[in-house]
C-alpha cells in the first residue's frame, strides 16, 4: 500500500510539472496577442528558446542555489543536478520529479520578469538576462523561503509562489521597463498616452484559459502527494479566487468606463489566480472568493497608475503578478486559519482567526526583502548589461519595422506583413507621381 501510495505521489507532481510547463503556451499566446503583429513571432520564439536555456542554468546552479546545503542566504551545494535514487529509498518524490517540478516555477517567474522588456529589447540581452535571473535572482528568493531560509525560519508563508515567482519576476520587469523606457509612440509630450492595441484577442483569452488550467498544476501539484486529497481543496480556492477576479474587474471596469473591457476582464481574471497562490493552502474558500475579489478589482487600478507615472508595461505583468502578489502574500497574515498553518508548524494563524499581526508581519517582511532584492539585483545586472553591450534596446528603426523582421528576419504572419508592405509601397509610388 505504501508503494502504490508513493507511486500515486509522484504520479501527480509529475503531471502538475507537466501542467506548469504549457503555462508557458498560455504566456507565449498572452504575450503574442497583447503586443503588435511585427512582434508576434518575436514573443513566441524567444519564449521557446530562454525556457531551454532557463532550465539549462537551473540544472547547473539554480537548484542547488535554493535546495543545497548552506546558509540562511544561498545554498551551496548539489549543483549540477544529477541525484538518482528512487522514491522507494527516499520515502517520497523521487529526486528526479521533484526537481523537474521546481524548475518549471522558475521558467514561469523567468518569462514573467520578460514581460517588461516587450517589443523593444534585443535578443541578445534575452539570452543575457535569462541566465543571469535563472542563477541569481530567482534562486536566491527561492532559498529564502522555500529552501529553509531566513524568511523560512520566520514563517513565512507563501504556498504556491506569490512571492517566489509573482513578485520576484514582476519586480525584475519593473527594473527593465525603467531602464529600457516606453515603446515609441506610446507617450505623448504633454503626458497623454496612446493606446497601442494588441493584436489578437482571442490569442490573449485562449492564453488566460491555458494559464487557468496550468494553474491547478501550479498549486494543486505543490501538495506534493494525493494521500489525503488536499489537493481537491487546494483547485477548490484556486477556481474560486480566479473567478471572482474576472468578475470584480469586468464590473470595475464596466462602472468606470461604461464597457465591460475584455483585457481588462482577463487580467482579472490573472489576478484573482496570482492573489490566492500565496494562501490557497491556508485559507477558507469564503476567502478565496474575498481575495480574488480584492484581487481582481486592485488590478484595474494598478494598469491605471503606472499609465499615469508613463510605466509602459504591454502585459500588464507589473500590475497582475506585482501588485496583487504582494496583496495576495499579505492576505495570508489575515485569513490563515490555524489548522493550516500553526498547527502545521507553518507560521501562524492570520489576524482574523486570533493569530495576531505576527504574520501579517512576517508577511510584509517577506515581500519588502524579496521585492527589494529581485528588483535591486535586476536592475543592476541590466545596467552593468545596457554599458557593456552597448544599450538593451533595438534602434528606432529597428523596433519601427518590428522585432520579428529585424531580430529574426522573417515575420510571424509574413503573408499579412507582405501585404501591409505592399500596401505601404502602393502608397508611396502614388505619393511620388502626385
Amino acid at each position: 500500500m505504501e508503494t502504490v501510495q508513493v507511486l500515486m505521489d509522484n504520479l501527480w507532481v509529475a503531471i502538475g510539472a507537466i501542467l506548469v510547463f504549457f503555462m508557458l503556451g498560455g504566456f507565449i499566446l498572452l504575450e503574442a496577442g497583447s503586443t503588435r503583429m511585427k512582434n508576434a513571432g518575436h514573443v513566441a520564439g524567444k519564449t521557446i528558446f530562454t525556457a531551454g536555456l532557463g532550465t539549462l542554468v537551473f540544472w547547473a546552479v539554480g537548484y542547488g542555489f535554493i535546495y543545497g546545503d548552506g546558509n540562511p542566504f544561498i545554498g551551496l551545494s548539489n549543483f549540477f543536478y544529477g541525484d538518482t535514487t528512487t522514491a522507494q529509498e527516499a520515502g517520497g518524490l523521487t529526486p528526479a520529479v521533484d526537481f523537474s517540478f521546481q524548475v518549471m516555477f522558475a521558467l514561469v517567474s523567468l518569462t514573467i520578469a520578460f514581460g517588461g522588456f516587450a517589443e523593444r529589447a534585443k535578443l541578445s540581452v534575452y539570452v543575457i538576462f535569462a541566465i543571469l535571473f535563472s542563477a541569481f535572482i530567482y534562486p536566491v528568493v527561492a532559498h529564502w523561503i522555500w529552501g529553509g531560509g531566513w524568511l523560512a525560519e520566520h514563517g513565512k508563508q507563501d504556498f504556491a509562489g506569490s512571492t517566489v515567482v509573482h513578485l520576484t519576476g514582476a519586480m525584475a520587469a519593473l527594473a527593465a521597463t525603467v531602464i529600457l523606457k516606453p515603446r515609441i509612440g506610446k507617450y505623448n509630450k504633454d503626458g497623454s498616452s496612446n493606446v497601442l492595441a494588441g493584436h489578437n484577442q482571442v490569442y490573449t483569452t485562449l492564453g488566460v484559459l491555458i494559464l487557468w488550467v496550468g494553474w491547478f498544476g501550479f498549486n494543486g501539484a505543490s501538495t506534493f502527494g494525493v494521500a489525503d486529497g488536499f489537493l481537491g481543496y487546494v483547485i477548490l480556492n484556486t477556481q474560486l479566487a480566479a473567478g471572482a477576479g474576472a468578475v470584480a474587474a469586468m464590473f470595475t471596469a464596466w462602472v468606470k468606463t461604461g464597457k465591460a473591457d475584455v483585457p481588462t476582464t482577463l487580467n482579472g481574471a490573472l489576478a484573482g489566480l496570482v492573489a490566492i497562490t500565496a494562501s490557497c493552502g491556508f485559507v477558507a474558500p469564503w476567502a478565496a472568493v474575498v481575495i480574488g475579489l480584492i484581487g481582481g478589482v486592485m488590478v484595474v487600478f494598478s494598469m491605471q497608475l503606472f499609465e499615469r507615472l508613463r510605466i509602459d508595461d504591454p502585459i500588464a505583468a507589473l500590475s497582475v503578478h506585482g501588485t496583487v502578489g504582494v496583496w495576495g502574500t499579505l492576505s495570508n497574515g489575515l485569513f490563515a486559519l490555524p489548522a493550516l498553518s500553526a498547527d502545521i508548524d507553518w507560521g501562524q494563524a492570520g489576524l482574523f482567526y486570533g493569530g495576531g499581526w505576527e504574520q501579517l508581519g512576517v508577511q510584509t517582511l517577506g515581500v519588502v526583502a524579496s521585492g527589494a532584492f529581485a528588483f535591486v539585483a535586476a536592475f543592476i545586472f541590466l545596467k552593468i548589461m545596457d554599458k557593456v553591450m552597448g544599450g538593451l534596446r533595438v534602434t528606432e528603426e529597428e523596433e519601427i519595422m518590428g522585432l520579428d523582421i529585424s531580430e529574426h528576419g522573417s515575420y510571424g504572419y509574413p503573408e499579412q506583413m507582405a501585404l501591409e508592405e505592399a500596401k505601404l509601397a502602393t502608397a508611396a509610388t502614388k505619393e511620388k507621381l502626385i
